[in-house]
C-alpha cells in the first residue's frame, strides 16, 4: 500500500473515532467519510471510499494492530510518563447495538460493556483490560484482568516493580492485593466498609489516594470521543481498537503541548 493511501485511511479512521459518528461504519457515516476524502482529494488527487476505511479498520483490529501501535508508542515515550503512582478504575459503556461481551447492568439500567483502565499520575491512559459483559463487577476474574493490564506495560518495556497503585473501595479484595504483591506493586486501595476496618494492617496512604481524581479527568477525556462514550460496534476487537486510537490521540496532544 502506498504510504499516502495508508495515511489517508488512518486519517479517516481517526476522524470517525473523534467525530460525533459514534464510530459506527454505516452508509450514513460512509457519506460523511466520502465527503471528507473528496475534500482531501482536492489536494492529493486520490479519493478513498468509506468501504476501504471500514475494511482496513476491521482487518487491523482483528490482528491486534492498534494495541501493538499503542505498545510501540508507550515504549518510545515512556520517559514522558509520570509513574510516581498509577490509578485503576472501571468504566461501564452503554452498548447501543449489542454484540460481544454485552449484558444488562442494573445501576446503568441498560446493557453495557465493562473495562478496567490504568492511568499514570497525569491521567494519561496506559492500559485497558479485556472488555467484559456489563453484568460483571470490576473484580470479576480480577487476577486475569490485572495480568492483562500489567502485561501491556511490560511489553512496552515499562517495569511495574515498585509502582504505587490507587484504587477505590470497589477493588478492595484479597485477590487483587495478592496480584499486586506478586508483582511488587504497592496497592493503595481504599478499605471497603463491607470488609470491615478493625485489625486491618494493609497499607493505605490517604494523601496519595486523594490524587486519584486524575483518573476521573481521564474518563472525561475518553468521553470526548463519541465512539468511546457509547459503544456502537459489536465486536470486542473493534471496541478495543477505538480505545487504543483514543489513547494515542490523548497522549499525542499532551506531549505536543509540553513541547510548546
Amino acid at each position: 500500500m502506498h504510504h499516502k493511501t495508508w495515511w489517508s485511511i488512518c486519517s479517516g479512521i481517526r476522524w470517525s473515532v473523534c467525530s460525533g459518528t459514534g464510530g459506527q461504519f454505516t452508509p450514513e457515516l460512509g457519506g460523511q467519510i466520502d465527503r471528507f476524502f473528496h475534500i482531501r482529494a482536492l489536494f492529493e488527487n486520490k479519493v478513498i471510499s468509506w468501504q476501504s476505511v471500514y475494511y482496513h479498520y476491521r482487518k487491523w483490529s482483528l490482528c491486534g494492530f492498534w494495541k501493538a501501535c499503542w505498545i510501540k508508542f508507550l515504549s518510545r515515550h515512556h520517559s514522558k510518563l509520570d509513574l510516581s503512582s498509577v490509578d485503576l478504575d472501571g468504566s461501564h459503556t452503554p452498548a447501543i447495538r449489542g454484540g460481544e461481551q454485552v449484558d444488562y447492568q442494573g445501576r446503568k439500567k441498560r446493557k453495557t460493556t465493562n473495562s478496567l483502565y490504568l492511568t499514570d499520575r497525569q491521567g494519561l491512559p496506559l492500559a485497558m483490560s479485556e472488555p467484559l459483559a456489563g453484568n460483571h463487577n470490576d473484580l470479576y476474574n480480577i487476577e486475569v484482568q490485572f495480568e492483562d493490564i500489567t502485561a501491556t506495560l511490560e511489553q512496552a518495556n515499562i517495569s511495574v516493580d515498585g509502582l504505587f497503585l490507587n484504587a477505590d473501595a470497589g477493588f478492595d479484595s484479597k485477590d487483587l492485593r495478592k496480584a499486586c504483591s506478586d508483582k511488587n506493586i504497592q496497592a493503595n486501595i481504599c478499605f471497603n466498609k463491607r470488609n470491615g476496618h478493625s485489625e486491618r494492617d494493609e497499607y493505605f496512604d490517604e494523601q496519595l489516594y486523594k490524587q486519584r481524581y486524575t483518573i476521573e479527568r481521564t474518563n472525561a477525556w475518553l468521553d470526548g470521543f463519541r465512539s468511546i462514550l457509547n459503544r456502537y460496534d459489536t465486536t470486542t476487537e473493534s471496541w478495543k481498537g477505538f480505545n487504543y486510537i483514543a489513547f494515542i490521540v490523548i497522549a499525542s496532544k499532551k506531549f505536543k503541548k509540553e513541547k510548546v
